[in-house]
């Protein structure tokens, strides 16, 4: 009885010199990335632990750590999520109309201005935001203590300059707009096209068919947009730096000349004047940002995988 053994079929593809050293490029840069961030994470952790540790008396802030970076914490988180909450249902809405509702002579420019505004430098945003913006807005903040000062968001009194938190965040969401247009944008396009054609074949409006079929594939998709332009917010710092008129508080009052600073506006305002323990105390606050920053991103990658191995799954 003979037998006949048939050859193994081959599991990996030949490797050719071209594809070895593109390989040990790949992951030479993702070493590199990963080396850098480290390197700052040490850097900041080294600098910035004796201005943790030091006492009121030896900082130029006359007080401990903890309650120095607390409000600039919380001035940062509120900026963002103000920021946030504006950009994100212009971002789904600019995305819907250039995906499924513009004709595409007219989707592919709006596209194009959409993206040229990430283009823009900060600062320019910044001039922008304190010499037009704020004036602007101030008989808006007269008007909103006028007639809802008895909500604590609008009591006032309201800036005579128009430099208050609320310009800042508005000038932040117009910043973390093209991020999130742009993201929303691609993972609209990809809502399988059976899906939108079975909504409209059983008599779904346009409408109906967006909110049945587009927007619950794309859920997790704007979570991770909305995540990654967070991200961008919380870092920003020549823009607020210079609209903002920042007095270090812990308030919810998005009017008045009284206004929490952030930890990347604190530190370009400080950072030039500082000396010895107060300029630790200065990098330990960017280690705090540099935390809340990787874990907003961490989270939103996180985010991005579930998305994949769910549609990898179905």
């Amino acid at each position: 009885m003979s037998s006949t053994t048939e050859p193994r079929p081959r599991t990996t593809p030949p490797q050719r010199p071209g594809d070895r050293v593109f390989a040990g490029l790949s992951r030479g840069a993702a070493l590199l990335i990963l080396a850098t961030l480290a390197g700052v994470a040490i850097f900041l952790a080294i600098r910035g632990l004796p201005g943790i540790t030091a006492s009121p008396d030896e900082v130029k802030y006359g007080t401990s750590f903890l309650p120095y970076v607390g409000p600039l914490v919380f001035g940062t988180l509120w900026a963002a999520a103000l920021a946030l909450l504006m950009a994100t249902p212009v971002a789904i809405g600019v995305a819907l109309f250039i995906s499924h509702y513009a004709p595409r002579r007219l989707a592919a420019p709006i596209g194009y201005v959409i993206d040229l505004l990430a283009a823009v430098p900060s600062v320019v945003y910044g001039a922008w935001g304190m010499v037009t913006l704020a004036g602007a807005m101030q008989p808006v903040y007269a008007w909103l203590e006028e007639h809802l000062g008895f909500i604590p968001l609008f009591a006032g009194p309201a800036s005579a300059t128009g430099r208050t938190i609320l310009t800042a965040a508005l000038v932040l969401a117009i910043m973390v707009l093209p991020i999130m247009t742009a993201i929303c944008r691609e993972i609209f396009l990809q809502t399988p096209r059976l899906h939108e054609e079975a909504a409209l074949a059983l008599g779904a409006t346009r409408w109906e068919m967006t909110t049945m079929a587009v927007l619950p594939y794309a859920r997790s998709g704007i979570v991770s947009a909305a995540m990654l332009a967070l991200g961008r917010a919380l870092g920003e710092t020549m823009a607020v730096a210079m609209v903002l008129s920042a007095s270090g508080v812990v308030t919810l009052n998005l009017i008045s000349s009284t206004n929490p600073s952030t930890i990347a506006a604190n530190i370009a305002h400080s950072f030039k004047e500082a000396s010895g323990l107060t300029v630790n105390g200065l990098i330990a606050t960017g280690l705090v940002l540099f935390v809340i920053t990787f874990a907003v991103n961490f989270a939103a990658r996180a985010i991005v995988n579930r998305r994949k191995d769910f549609s990898g799954a179905n």
